[in-house]
C-alpha cells in the first residue's frame, strides 16, 4: 500500500515553466521521508484542493502566521510556485497573520538563494517584495499584513496556520471555508546565530517538500 502511495510521485507535472535552477532544486526533493503522521495531516488539505479543482472553483489559500514574517511568506511561495509546477491555473496563494510586521530579510535572501528573482519594491519599516519564479508569470506580492487585509480574500478561502500560537488564538478565521493547522517550527529562533542560514534553508525546504506532496496528490 505504501508503494502503490508513492508511485504518484513519479508524476509528470503538467506545465513547468519555472527558472531552471527552481526546478532543479524541485527534482531534489524527498516526499516519502515525510511521516506517516505528518502526511495524515497534508492530506486533508490535498483533499479541499482537489474538490475544488473538481468542481472547477478558484483555490484560494491563504497562509497565516503570528506575525506573517517568516513562515506563511515561505508557504505562500512555495505553494504558488507548485501550483505552476503542477499546472493549476486556479490556485492563488495568499499570506496574513494575527499582527502586521515585516517580511523577515533572511526570507528574501534565501530564496533568492534557491532560484527566485527577488526584488525589493519599497523601503521602510514593512517594505514590499516582488518574488519571480519564472520569466512569463507574475510575480508573487510578499509584505507584511494581517490576515483580513484587503489584499486578501475576505472569504471562500482555506486558511493554513503555520505556527502553533497562530493556530491557538486563532480557532476561527472570518471567511475561511476550511482551516488547517500545518504548523512549521520558527527559524527565528536561530536569528543572529552561525546555524542562522542553515535553519532558513533547512525550514524552506521542509516547505517546499511538504507542499510538493500536497499538490503531487491532486488530479486536474
Amino acid at each position: 500500500m505504501e508503494s502503490a502511495c508513492f508511485n504518484q510521485f513519479a508524476m509528470t507535472p503538467t506545465k513547468s515553466v519555472l527558472f531552471p535552477e527552481i526546478g532543479d532544486f524541485l527534482k531534489s526533493l524527498r516526499p516519502e521521508s515525510i511521516p506517516t503522521d505528518r502526511r495524515e495531516i497534508l492530506n486533508a488539505l490535498a483533499a479541499y484542493i482537489q474538490s475544488k479543482v473538481t468542481a472547477r472553483q478558484a483555490i484560494r489559500l491563504n497562509f497565516i502566521c503570528t506575525h506573517n514574517s517568516r513562515r506563511s511568506h515561505l508557504s505562500q511561495v512555495w505553494a504558488q510556485t507548485l501550483a505552476q509546477y503542477f499546472g493549476l491555473a486556479k490556485v492563488i496563494s495568499y499570506s496574513g497573520g494575527t499582527e502586521e510586521t515585516a517580511l523577515f530579510p533572511k526570507v528574501a535572501d534565501t530564496l533568492h538563494s534557491q532560484g527566485f528573482n527577488v526584488l525589493k519594491l519599497s523601503e521602510g519599516a514593512n517594505p514590499v517584495y516582488a518574488i519571480k519564479y519564472a520569466e512569463n508569470e507574475p510575480p508573487i506580492i510578499g509584505f507584511s499584513k494581517k490576515m483580513d487585509h484587503p489584499f486578501n480574500p475576505a472569504s471562500e478561502f482555506a486558511a493554513i496556520m503555520t505556527c502553533d500560537s497562530a493556530n491557538e488564538a486563532c480557532p476561527f478565521v472570518p471567511g475561511a471555508e476550511k482551516r488547517f493547522p500545518i504548523t512549521f517550527e520558527d527559524p527565528k529562533t536561530f536569528d543572529h546565530t552561525p546555524e542562522q542560514s542553515r535553519k532558513y534553508l533547512e525550514r524552506s525546504i521542509q516547505i517546499a517538500t511538504e507542499l510538493w506532496y500536497v499538490f503531487s496528490q491532486i488530479n486536474p
